[in-house]
């Protein structure tokens, strides 16, 4: 009975768990355009924007980010049932 943990060979990926959470490109896209969206939101409404300010704020926080962590390989499986 050996306690060393078991090594991969080089090259070979580790299994991919359910609730595993790897950020892929348009992840990364995604959340970095909400950033970007959500910065220039508090930017112009500092300056007293009504109008274009809850618009990009609203895009950031509740299209952008969420779609960003939702996105990617994982999005389109079908849940449980089977």
């Amino acid at each position: 009975m050996s306690d060393r943990p078991k090594t991969r060979t080089r090259g070979s990926k580790p299994p991919q768990e359910e609730g595993d959470l790897r950020f892929g490109r348009t992840n990364v896209i995604s959340l970095g355009s909400a950033l970007v969206a959500i910065l220039l939101g508090y930017l112009l409404l500092s300056r007293g924007s009504i109008t274009a300010a809850p618009i990009l704020l609203v895009l950031g926080y509740c299209v952008l980010v969420p779609y960003g962590l939702a996105a990617g390989s994982g999005a389109g499986k079908a849940s449980g049932g089977e």
